[in-house]
């Protein structure tokens, strides 16, 4: 079932989804090398908590930290420790909080020191990828044509899209219907609504879009060991169009 949300709802979402948009600023201006990725996640902790939210990944379904870090070939849930960044490293955060009980959710993948042509490239593909499918997030569309035109345009660059994972509705819960696919042909699934609140998310690789989880039940990474890139943004859909809440 799809939760449609109301106004004040919305605004309350704005609350949570500019905590994580400044938290995101803020580890975009550490990110450098020499940092491990254990102090980011502290540093990361530390700023939410002290604007009176909680992190959402923290203890959700025994995920043990506040930042999903992922770096160079894995995709998603990585866990921050003590690994140190290097120049040449592209470095996936995702991260969410809860406020007023509700959830704002959003992801970058960055460039550390010096990337490769080839990593620059991924980042700007994956990042226009998201905004793609943001720009289909209005009344009256159907839900795959976020999908498709989030594949047509990574393809278009010759990248592949990650199947495994997808994007989803968020608001009282992290996770919510509907499931966002990122792959698919355009004009199916259920009409685009206003209040309907949506976390896009595209995660893009170089190589195969085939990902597997390694033995920590978690981090995901690609089977060939190619990079891959995320970006992601809680949007509401509204009359005048999407709303994007996880940005400054």
């Amino acid at each position: 079932m799809i939760i449609r949300k109301s106004r004040r709802e919305i605004e309350i979402m704005k609350k949570a989804g500019k905590i994580v948009a400044e938290t995101h600023a803020l580890l975009a201006e550490k990110v450098a090398p020499g940092i491990t990725t254990g102090e980011l996640d502290r540093i990361a902790e530390e700023f939410v908590l002290s604007k009176g939210a909680k992190p959402a990944f923290k203890g959700y379904q025994g995920f043990p930290y506040t930042l999903c870090i992922s770096i160079n070939e894995e995709v998603v849930h990585g866990f921050p420790g003590k690994r140190v960044l290097e120049s040449g490293d592209i470095i996936s955060i995702d991260m969410g909080v809860i406020i007023d009980g509700y959830y704002g959710d959003s992801a970058y993948t960055l460039a550390v020191g010096q990337v490769s042509e080839k990593a620059n490239g991924l980042l700007k593909a994956t990042e226009e990828s998201l905004y793609k499918g943001i720009e289909q997030a209005v009344t009256g569309n159907r839900l795959s044509d976020i999908s498709h035109a989030v594949q047509n345009h990574a393809e278009k660059h010759g990248y592949s899209v990650v199947r495994r994972f997808v994007g989803h509705g968020i608001g009282r819960g992290l996770h919510e219907d509907p499931q966002i696919p990122n792959f698919g042909p355009a004009g199916r699934g259920p009409r685009l609504k206003e209040g309907m609140v949506l976390a896009i998310e595209p995660m893009i690789n170089i190589g195969t879009h085939k990902v597997k989880v390694l033995d920590d039940g978690w981090t995901a990474v690609t089977t060939d060991g190619e990079l891959s890139a995320h970006f992601e943004h809680t949007v509401a859909i509204t009359k005048k169009g999407p709303e994007i809440l996880t940005k400054l």
